[in-house]
């Protein structure tokens, strides 16, 4: 008879990761390493384990999610950031190394804030601001961007930034849901189960909220302004043609070995004419 966790030294991974594989988790090993560093005791221990082994996503039980080589401070009801959107985050960090000026930077839909975290990490000295509809995930972005200066503003979209950022966004950076609502039933159940239908929905072809970004942010861009958009691989081609359609010069990158899409669009070097006027 197998004996209970809170009877084991916290010193030992082997039955924790038989628990955790018998529970189908395909990184046992890694993960029990993880949950007995966590641990502060055999019953805290248990219970950790007791929460990963009903489906719980090992992030939100270690209260963290590893990204970019960074610990983010992720909570219940908030998305978990994935190891796919490193690829958007290079590609920002690539655009704005060579900054002469402290670039201005907006995560929009941020969630955790791990985008603009990671990026104000490489980066060095941003302008940070994130944005995001839940009142869950703008807490939990505050704590994460506090130590770096950020500032994290509630709303929809555009709607949540301030108007002083018109015209002066050197990189808007969206993770915006684009998951199918047909498709969302297929989820994992970590996802579906433990992470809000609004961060994972992005509508009958996942584009909604995509477009509504794309149509925006010329108003918001500064000239020469990047706009980089997550998005799925099926959906890139419409992702492409809205961010065209929104006046930007658009390139789609892919990577294969992280099953990561971005769209990146690129605004015109002379000022949007109607960069003060109305959304």
């Amino acid at each position: 008879m197998r004996p209970p966790l809170d009877d084991l030294p916290l010193d030992d991974e082997a039955p924790v990761a038989a628990r955790l594989r018998a529970a189908g988790c395909v990184f046992a090993e890694e993960e029990a390493a993880a949950l007995l560093a966590a641990a502060t005791g055999p019953g805290h221990l248990a219970a950790l384990v007791d929460r990963r082994v009903t489906g719980e996503p090992l992030e939100l039980v270690l209260g963290w999610a590893e990204f970019c080589g960074l610990r983010i401070a992720v909570e219940p009801g908030v998305f978990v950031p994935r190891q796919r959107t490193a690829v958007l985050v290079e590609r920002a960090v690539a655009l704005l190394r060579d900054a002469r000026r402290p670039p201005v930077v907006v995560d929009l839909c941020c969630g955790s804030g791990a985008v603009g975290l990671a990026v104000a990490a490489t980066v060095g000295a941003v302008e940070l601001h994130a944005a995001d509809a839940d009142p869950r995930a703008v807490r939990c972005a505050r704590r994460n961007l506090r130590p770096v200066g950020g500032r994290v503003h509630q709303g929809d979209l555009y709607a949540a930034l301030p108007a002083g950022l018109r015209g002066r966004v050197d990189l808007l950076a969206a993770n915006a849901p684009y998951v199918p609502t047909a498709a969302v039933a297929l989820l994992p159940p970590e996802a579906r189960e433990h992470e809000p239908r609004a961060a994972l929905d992005g509508g009958p072809d996942g584009t909604d909220l995509q477009r509504r970004v794309a149509a925006g942010a010329l108003r918001w861009l500064a000239p020469g302004g990047t706009l980089l958009v997550e998005t799925g691989a099926p959906q890139a081609p419409r992702t492409a043609a809205a961010v065209a359609a929104g006046g930007l010069r658009t390139v789609v990158v892919r990577d294969e070995e992280r099953d990561a899409t971005v769209v990146v669009g690129t605004a015109p070097a002379a000022p949007c004419p109607d960069v003060h006027g109305p959304l």
